[in-house]
């Protein structure tokens, strides 16, 4: 079955970076969407980026679009969210998601999902 597990969480200071990752296995991944949510206390679970497998093309909220940066490295069968200019606001638990094609936006579309890294943005 898909495994989707994440890493690369933690406690950092505002405007520095950080690199989520996403390992992906049980499947093959070809004809696949990639994405990562992400959930503060209390609030929704919210898009983040997402990026098809075999295309690469990305998507990415407003909030993030110009300082996330989504990838995948398909040898590793890893995706990856690269987090440029931390704020404060960007602290949730981020995850991991997977559907086939087409891309939605909705978390609710997506089947797949890890359990979850914290990322932690102090002022």
């Amino acid at each position: 079955q898909v495994q989707l597990v994440e890493s690369g969480g933690g406690l950092v200071q505002a405007g520095v970076s950080l690199r989520l990752s996403c390992a992906a296995s049980g499947r093959t991944f070809s004809n696949f969407v990639m994405g990562w949510f992400r959930q503060a206390p209390g609030k929704e679970r919210d898009f983040v980026a997402a990026i098809t497998w075999n295309a690469g093309s990305t998507y990415y909220a407003d909030s993030v679009k110009g300082r996330f940066t989504i990838s995948r490295d398909n040898a590793k069968n890893t995706v990856y969210l690269q987090m440029n200019n931390l704020r404060p606001e960007d602290t949730a638990v981020y995850y991991c998601a997977s559907r086939p094609l087409p891309y939605y936006r909705a978390s609710s579309r997506y089947p797949y999902w890890g359990q979850g890294t914290q990322v932690t943005v102090s002022s």
